[in-house]
């Protein structure tokens, strides 16, 4: 009578579910890290398009000399809109970070009125005062940039700006104040 050996078979067909072990993880790992690429893409585009669908971001010049020029922005003002299907904002508890070169991050959060201050925004429907943003509405945000011409941005000065709802995904976005400051400018 034989006898037959089977200790081998044992550590090779253990190699062999090892292996396959590895390479459903390493494919459920691929399958995993596509779908975060995907995700982070997607988000990417919403914020794109929340800029886009933004407008033109106007910088309001401080006092002209007699050329009709200015020497700083003393005002921000700008339209912001609701993407389709999104719930209404409650404004009062919205939050805008203001920086530039020579001012460092501050929050500007609504006020009442009409016309912005330094430390608040207004925030207006057709000249009216609004607190809340629903459906298509376009409102316009505006805000004091500083209590001084040093705290104002000057010519080619890079301005950021980040909108901060209470619930949902902030916007930020950069502008840049033109080389000539008018009493208008658009801040590209």
């Amino acid at each position: 009578m034989s006898h037959k050996n089977d200790s081998a078979f044992t550590g090779l067909e253990a190699a062999i579910v090892l292996i396959a072990f590895v390479v459903v993880a390493a494919v459920f790992s691929y399958v995993v890290l596509g779908a975060g690429f995907f995700t982070t893409q997607k988000s990417q585009e919403t914020v794109y398009k929340g800029v886009e669908q933004m407008g033109q971001v106007y910088g309001m010049g401080a006092q002209t000399t007699g050329n009709g020029t200015a020497a700083g922005i003393e005002k921000i003002k700008f339209t912001i809109g609701l993407a389709p299907g999104a719930p209404s904002v409650d404004l009062s508890k919205l939050t805008i970070v203001y920086s530039n070169e020579t001012v460092s991050p501050r929050l500007v959060q609504q006020i009442s009125g009409t016309s912005g201050a330094v430390y608040g925004f207004a925030a207006t429907k057709q000249g009216s005062a609004v607190t809340t943003m629903a459906g298509q509405e376009q409102i316009d945000l505006e805000f004091m940039t500083g209590y001084t011409a040093t705290e104002q941005p000057g010519k080619n000065t890079k301005i950021t700006i980040e909108i901060r709802p209470a619930v949902g995904a902030s916007l930020p976005f950069t502008r840049t104040v033109p080389a000539t400051i008018q009493t208008v400018n658009v801040l590209y």
